[in-house]
Parts: C-alpha cells; structure tokens; sequence
C-alpha cells in the first residue's frame, strides 16, 4: 500500500485533523485531542512519554493529570523483542465518541502517540475518559504489519482487540504491542449492474469523511478498478470500499462492520478481496441556512457502530447513496454553528434513525433557529 502524505506506506491509516470545518457536535469526546497529523510528528516538537513496559491487560497506574488520562505501553518485534518504532491511534470503542469525526479525518480518534527514534516506549497523553481500543502502524511497514491490539498479540479485527479503559488522572498500562510482519491485499472494484470497473475507488480499513479538495486517505484503483493494499498484519481484516456515485460497504457487501466477510493476510503474502459496488438507495433533502461554508456535508452513520457509511457534499440540497438494509442517523455540517443531528437537534443522543431500504428516502434540514430541545 503506498502511503500518500506520512513517511510510512501506510495510506489508510494516515493521521489527520480537521482543516477549518467547525467541530462536530456528536459526543462526549472533547476535540482537545493530541492531533497527529503525520505518522512521524503526530503532535509536533513532543516527544512521547517513557511507558511502562506492559505484560498484561489494561490496568489503572499511577494519577496523571486530572481530567484527563495517559495510555503507555511498549512496541516491540513478537519474535526477537526488539524495540520498535511505530505510532498508535485509540480509536473509541462505543459508538457516540466514535461520530466525533470531521472533513478530512479518517474515523480513527483523536488521540495518538508515536514512540522516539529508538523504538518501544509509547504514550498518548491527554486522552478523554472513555473506551478505547488501539490501531498501531508500524514506521517500517516492509518489516512490520499493522494491527489492532489484542491482549497476548495481534488482531486485524477491533472486536477482538482489548478495550482500553481510561480514567481521568490516571496512567492506563496496555497490552504490549508485538509487531508481526506484513502481507498484501490486492483486488479489482466493479460495479454490480454492468460489471465495468470502478476507477478512483477508495480501500481503507477505516471509513473517512474525504476531503473535496484533498481527495481520499485510502488506497485509490486505478482504471481497471485494481488495488494492492500493503503493510497489514497477518490477520483477518474488513476492508471498507467507496467509489463516487456508489454506496460505500464493508467487505462481505454490508454496511455493518460486525457483519463484515474478513480477509485473510499471510506474512509476506498476498490475497485478493475483489468487491462490487451498487448504486445503493438515494436518501436526499433540502438544507435551509442563512450561510453555508464552502465545504459542507451531510454525513451518514451507521445507527449501531458509529461508523461513517456515506458522505455527501451539500448546497441548497444533497443526495447520499446507501446501503439498503440498515438503519442510519443523518448529521448535516453545514452552517458557522455546531452540527446538527436529523431532524434538528444537537446531539446524537436526539437524533432520528431513518431505515433505509430500497424505496428513496427524503429528510431535510432547517437550521435558521435554535436546535430542537
């Protein structure tokens, strides 16, 4: 997989932040986050605090600072024990902090750290109390796959990585991270009505809200609709495919990541996981505002993981295609004002589940007064 913009090949896990767009209004994770940008300065001119080597599953350390919490744990080669260098994402694991995502982010947290040149000690400070599980990528993606960390090794599946539990004040020791190495995904996009491929598809591991102007973080087709995704641990992995004018899906044609089909990596591997893309069911409606910023969107989240499942540019109007088959809660980040849920309130926790199934679905947006109570 080569790796756009950070100095490891790995394109579909590349750290970003927000460019400009006002914050979310999702859940109850605070955006006040160590941004990480880039896999080497996840927060420039900071170097990563020493961590505890770490044996066993999450436990509570010493206090840290207050209200917020810290994540230490080692990188080290699952055979020799050598020191490695690699950085960590802690991706929330319930649903609500998990829509905390904004244009230009791949859906994979807010808090990060990277070890020191060296290798091996972690640490990601300033973490929001909450639920979290850990995405590591290694900086020698030719040598080390990444993965999602699991109690006595790794995983290429979240579910079966171990849950993090931060507390506030409090230094959390997680599993030791043991890097494998890496194989390859290769593949080709079509389309389910003709079967003609599908160019500038993207393959992730995690949905994105992609950026008009900068394009995808994931691994692009080409015009044949081929791919080949590198630098992945040697699990089974769900891979999330989107395509312009198509509906976005896991591997297995779902949009719900728990029902994902799986890939099979092997160490210096290669599998295929071809994929077809439909049109999906249009879900559309009009947005009333007194100003709208240059880059707006309608963003669709699957109601029961949180994950992104469908991304429109938005005017006057917009149309999403979705999956049919599931159950979606709309947010409209389209105004100089906090985001709103559908039909017009503020958090996710009142927003309204639309069911999307293969007849149009209609649901506009008025955002000239105050969100509902």
């Amino acid at each position: 997989m080569s790796l756009p913009r950070p100095a490891v090949a790995f394109t579909a896990l590349a750290l970003l932040i927000g460019l400009g767009h006002p914050l979310p209004a999702a859940a109850s994770q605070p955006a006040t986050a160590a941004p990480a940008s880039q896999p080497a300065s996840a927060v420039p001119g900071s170097r990563p605090a020493t961590a505890a080597p770490a044996s066993q599953p999450a436990s509570a350390g010493k206090p840290g600072t207050v209200g917020t919490g810290e994540v230490r744990t080692v990188v080290r080669d699952a055979v020799t024990g050598a020191a490695v260098r690699a950085c960590l994402n802690l991706v929330p694991a319930d649903r609500d902090p998990l829509t905390v995502v904004g244009l230009g982010e791949v859906q994979q947290g807010r808090y990060a750290g990277c070890t020191d040149l060296d290798g091996g000690p972690v640490a990601a400070t300033g973490v929001a109390p909450g639920r979290y599980h850990l995405l590591v990528r290694p900086y020698d993606s030719v040598r080390y796959g990444a993965q999602w960390v699991g109690p006595h090794g790794g995983t290429g599946q979240r579910e079966r990585a171990a849950i993090v539990h931060v507390r506030p004040g409090r230094v959390v020791t997680a599993p030791r991270v043991r890097l494998d190495p890496p194989g390859t995904v290769t593949g080709r996009v079509t389309r389910v009505a003709d079967g003609t491929p599908v160019s500038a598809a993207a393959v992730l591991l995690l949905p994105e809200i992609q950026h008009p102007k900068y394009g995808s973080q994931g691994v692009l087709t080409d015009d044949d609709g081929r791919y080949t995704l590198t630098g992945l641990g040697p699990y089974r992995w769900p891979l999330y495919f989107s395509g312009y004018g198509l509906a976005s899906q896991w591997s297995g044609a779902t949009a719900d990541r728990l029902r994902a089909a799986t890939v099979r990596v092997r160490a210096g591997g290669t599998a295929t996981a071809d994929t077809a893309l439909t049109a999906g069911t249009v879900v559309s409606g009009t947005i009333t505002t007194a100003e709208m910023p240059f880059y707006s969107q309608v963003v669709a989240f699957h109601a029961r993981t949180g994950d992104v499942v469908g991304v429109a540019d938005a005017a006057e109007n917009y149309l999403l295609r979705l999956l049919p088959g599931q159950r979606v809660l709309l947010r409209c980040d389209c105004a100089y004002t906090p985001s709103r849920w559908y039909p017009n309130v503020a958090g996710i926790d009142d927003a309204r589940t639309l069911r999307v199934r293969n007849s149009p679905v209609t649901a506009h947006f008025d955002l000239t007064g105050p969100a509902a109570p």
